[in-house]
């Protein structure tokens, strides 16, 4: 939808139905308060429109926020229960985390203080005092809403900033806030039950399924924080020498069943084709041979069944955590080559070995 500071902003399909649903209930306040007719619908859907327009400034407080702090933010996108900036680093203190997730919330409460003033100054039976009235509940909503503490809302991201600088482990800062925010899940569950219990509302179908909805999104929320903090935890284990496969160097002309031989009997994991000058060229695939019948391997050359070694799949040898992912990320193919500084081949790694580490978690 556009690129405010640099920052792509996408809106999924799924809010014109939230914006659809928004504009339905909201219809019939705006024609009890200024008898519009037809009117009012298109006064209603504005009010959807500055819901979400209020949940993109909140977005974009947390985006400048972290690019200020030297954090790569990819996007934004708005969906039907709001919306999420993509900043694809952690922040390194549990300062800088406390503030980039509480400028959302405050300026959404800065923006809903500025309208509630704004609106003493306009006459409330009319659309521009309905617009102003809509846009600092819009903006008070989400700030609100927001600050609860519980992953994956702001308010646990403070919560886990809080723990996070308590104890100097932000695993535990997570687990704390994530938790908490199951427990909200729960909560808002049983609300609309309890209201009804309470005699403060009816129990209708719409409210439980809306409670549903938003509580299944703040427990899954929650559940996929605590998978990424575990994750992180296993981060620095994460070594290319560690997973690197010792490879068997064959010439091309090597036939596979006699290169497989030669890799089980010098103990490797991998079987790399060299040239008449020893130099690798290519890379056997596991996929590749393990598709060719076994009686056919003695009469199929290993070249046939090898991947070409190209400079994007060359990678340091010293690599590991985070900037060994970010290379493959780069480069998404099977095998990888692991080369030293020199450029002597250090071993294969292969991009299943390192699915495979964090297969559990």
């Amino acid at each position: 939808m556009g690129r405010p500071f640099g920052i792509p902003v996408y809106v999924s399909p799924s809010w014109l139905v939230i914006a659809a649903i928004i504009t339905v209930l909201y219809e019939p306040v705006v024609e009890g308060a200024l008898a519009l007719g037809p009117l009012s619908y298109l006064v209603a859907f504005v009010f959807a429109v500055l819901l979400y327009a209020s949940v993109l400034v909140h977005e974009l407080a947390h985006s400048v926020v972290a690019r200020m702090y030297g954090l790569p933010v990819r996007r934004i996108t708005l969906y039907m229960l709001g919306g999420v900036s993509e900043i694809e680093r952690e922040a390194p203190t549990p300062g800088r985390e406390f503030w980039v997730a509480f400028s959302g919330p405050l300026l959404s409460l800065v923006l809903a203080v500025a309208g509630f003033v704004g609106y003493q100054f306009v006459q409330p039976a009319s659309i521009l005092g309905v617009l102003v009235w809509q846009l600092w509940v819009a903006n008070l909503l989400v700030g609100v809403f927001n600050l609860l503490p519980g992953l994956p809302l702001d308010g646990g991201r403070l919560l886990r900033a809080l723990v996070w600088a308590l104890t100097r482990r932000p695993g535990i800062g997570t687990a704390v806030a994530a938790w908490v925010g199951r427990a909200l899940a729960v909560l808002v569950v049983l609300l609309p039950f309890a209201s009804a219990w309470l005699g403060a509302t009816s129990l209708s179908l719409f409210a439980v399924l809306w409670a549903v909805l938003l509580g299944s999104f703040i427990w899954m929320g929650a559940g996929s924080s605590l998978r990424a903090s575990r994750f992180r935890e296993r981060l620095p284990r994460l070594r290319g020498r560690v997973l690197a496969r010792r490879p068997v160097a064959v010439p091309s002309d090597t036939s596979l069943a006699e290169a497989q031989r030669r890799m089980a009997e010098g103990e490797a994991g991998a079987i790399i084709v060299v040239d008449s000058a020893g130099t690798p060229t290519s890379i056997v695939s596991d996929t590749a041979a393990s598709a060719v019948p076994e009686p056919r391997r003695p009469w199929v050359p290993v070249s046939s069944v090898a991947r070409a070694i190209t400079p994007d799949i060359m990678i340091p040898a010293d690599l590991s955590g985070e900037e060994l992912l970010e290379a493959l990320r780069g480069r998404p193919v099977p095998e990888y080559l692991l080369v030293e500084t020199d450029g002597s081949v250090y071993g294969v790694l292969r991009a299943a070995d390192v699915n495979a580490a964090f297969a559990d978690v």
